[in-house]
């Protein structure tokens, strides 16, 4: 009986310090996960006491200067866009200008076809275009217009008072089409070349007022 009672005893103490230790394992792995998590959460707390505060002064200051930075970059653009157009303006004006100048160049070539020199008198010529200068001076122009009458004529007939074109039937120095109407200067209109020189003064006062009217006349259209 004592044999029995002592091996319950030593059996129940047994179990009692094993159930003893169990406790204190759970007890130990408690304590170290809660130590764990404490030193988590003091990380987390240091991390977010060193991670930097913005403060909201700070904030509107960097979003006026983003807004001043955008000012200066739209006005820049502006200006530069402002500067290409007043160039273009420039280039603009100088083109119609240059335009203008050569327009006038051109009216007053036309008005003053003939800068070459004036003959001093109508002696310096021979045959149709002495008789020629000495009726344009009985007509009332000037000497210095007989340049232009001379390229005039020469143009049309080479001062030929037999000329005619075979085309359109046009006659004699000044080329009258039809011939026969010069025959109000004369009826010799057909071999007489004052008598032709006379219509074809005649003809151009009347039409052109001179003789370089004319002449600029036929070297823009081909025919006067």
């Amino acid at each position: 009986m004592n044999r029995l009672w002592s091996r319950l005893g030593a059996r129940t103490a047994a179990v009692a310090l094993l159930a003893a230790g169990v406790v204190g394992g759970f007890h130990l792995g408690d304590n170290r996960d809660q130590g764990q998590r404490l030193s988590e959460t003091a990380g987390v707390e240091q991390v977010a006491l060193r991670a930097p505060q913005v403060h909201p002064m700070k904030e509107q200051a960097t979003e006026y200067q983003e807004k001043l930075h955008d000012a200066a970059v739209a006005e820049a653009t502006a200006e530069r866009k402002r500067r290409e157009e007043a160039a273009a303006a420039s280039r603009n004006a100088a083109r119609a200008a240059a335009a203008e100048l050569a327009k006038a160049k051109a009216e007053a070539e036309a008005e003053k076809p003939y800068d070459g020199p004036i003959p001093a008198s109508c002696a310096e010529f021979t045959g149709n275009r002495q008789i020629g200068c000495a009726e344009m001076l009985n007509a009332g122009f000037e000497i210095d217009e007989f340049p232009c009458l001379d390229k005039l004529f020469t143009k049309e007939s080479g001062w030929d008072h037999k000329a005619r074109n075979p085309f359109t039937g046009a006659y004699g120095i000044p080329q009258a089409l039809p011939g026969s109407k010069m025959a109000s200067k004369g009826d010799d209109w057909e071999t007489n070349p004052k008598t032709q020189i006379r219509w074809g003064l005649g003809y151009i006062e009347g039409r052109y007022q001179t003789p370089c009217n004319a002449w600029a006349y036929l070297q823009r259209v081909g025919w006067y």
